[in-house]
C-alpha cells in the first residue's frame, strides 16, 4: 500500500494513494481542522509556536538550557512531555481528530534528547515515582501519554519513530520503550528521509534493522513479519527513478510505504511502480 503525507487536504484523496496522512498540527505549531477520509497527524511535543509564546513550556537539561530550535541539535522546539496543561490540550486535539476520522497518527512523541527534561516538575515527578533509574521513569511517562492518547483513538493508531533501530537508542534519546509501545499502538512509521536517494544501502540497513528490532524476520519471497511498521520517504524534488528504487528497497522490509510532502512526485513514482508491476505480470507472445 502507498500513501502520502501532506498539508494539503485535496491531495489526500488523489487516486494514486491508498492512504492519506493530513498534518493537523505540525512542529511549527500551525494548527488546522481535522478532515474526514484521511489519517489526521498531530505533532505532539514538537511545537515552535507554543514554546515561543510561553518559554516555560520548553524541556530543559540539568543546566537549565531549553530544547529550542535556536540551539544546536534541535530542528524545532520541544515542549516538556510532563506539562499537564499542554498534554490535556494535545489529548483534546486527538479527540477532535478521531471525531473526524477514526485513525490518527502521533508524531514527535518523546523527550527531545538525552538529559531532558530536568525541569522542577520532572525532578519532582521522578523523585515521587517508584523508579530508581531516570531512563525507566522517562519511558513510563511517555508510555502513559501514548496509552492515554490511544484510548481516545477508536481506529488505527500510528506512532512515528526516530530512525534509529539500535537497541536502547530510542529509550536513551527520547524515552521510547519500543517493546511497551508495540503493545499499545497498531503501527509504527519510520521516516527515512534523503534529498536524493542516489544510494540506498543505508536505507536498507535501517529498514532491516527495524524489521529485526520489532521481532520480525526477512523473507525475500514472503511478507514481512513481526510488529507492523511502515517507511516514510521524502519526495520533494527527488528524481522519480531514484524514488522508485528507494521504494522497492523499503518494500522489502516495511508493511507499507508513504511519501512526504510532494504529492505530484509521489503520484508519478507510484504510477511508474504500478506500471512496472503490470508489465511483469503480462505474458507477451509472438503474433501468430
Amino acid at each position: 500500500m502507498y500513501g502520502v503525507v501532506t498539508r494539503n487536504e485535496d491531495e489526500t484523496g488523489w487516486p494514486e494513494f491508498d492512504r492519506g496522512f493530513y498534518e493537523v498540527k505540525d512542529v511549527s505549531g500551525r494548527g488546522g481542522e481535522p478532515i474526514a477520509d484521511a489519517v489526521n497527524m498531530v505533532s505532539c511535543f514538537g511545537d515552535n509556536a507554543a514554546v515561543r509564546g510561553d518559554p516555560s513550556l520548553a524541556a530543559v537539561n540539568a543546566d537549565g538550557e531549553p530544547a529550542t530550535r535556536e540551539r544546536p541539535y534541535f530542528d524545532w522546539s520541544y515542549v516538556c512531555p510532563t506539562h499537564e496543561r499542554y498534554r490535556e490540550g494535545l489529548l483534546e486535539t486527538i479527540v477532535d481528530c478521531a471525531a473526524a476520522e477514526p485513525d490518527v497518527r502521533l508524531d514527535d512523541v518523546g523527550f527531545p534528547r538525552e538529559g531532558y527534561c530536568r525541569c522542577d516538575r520532572c525532578d519532582r515527578l521522578f523523585d515521587e515515582s517508584p523508579y530508581a533509574d531516570r531512563d525507566e521513569w522517562r519511558e513510563a511517562a511517555i508510555t502513559e501519554f501514548v496509552e492515554d492518547a490511544v484510548d481516545r483513538i477508536p481506529g488505527r493508531s500510528y506512532l512515528t519513530l526516530y530512525p534509529d533501530p539500535y537497541p536502547d537508542h530510542l529509550s536513551k534519546r527520547s524515552g521510547l520503550d519500543v517493546d511497551a509501545l508495540a503493545d499499545v499502538v497498531d503501527e509504527f512509521v519510520v521516516p527515512l528521509y534523503d534529498l536524493d536517494y542516489g544510494t540506498t544501502y543505508w536505507l536498507e540497513s535501517i529498514a532491516r534493522g527495524f524489521r529485526s528490532r520489532l521481532g520480525g524476520s526477512y523473507d525475500p519471497d514472503g511478507e514481512p513479519s513481526g510488529v507492523p511498521f511502515s517507511v516514510e520517504l521524502y519526495a520533494v524534488d527527488v528524481d522519480v527513478e531514484n524514488l522508485a528504487h528507494a521504494t522497492d528497497v523499503a518494500n522489502r522490509y516495511a508493511k507499507d510505504v508513504f511519501f512526504g510532502y510532494d504529492a505530484s512526485q509521489a503520484a508519478a513514482t507510484i504510477r511508474r511502480l504500478r506500471a512496472e508491476e503490470s508489465d511483469e505480470g503480462e505474458t507477451h507472445r509472438p503474433d501468430e
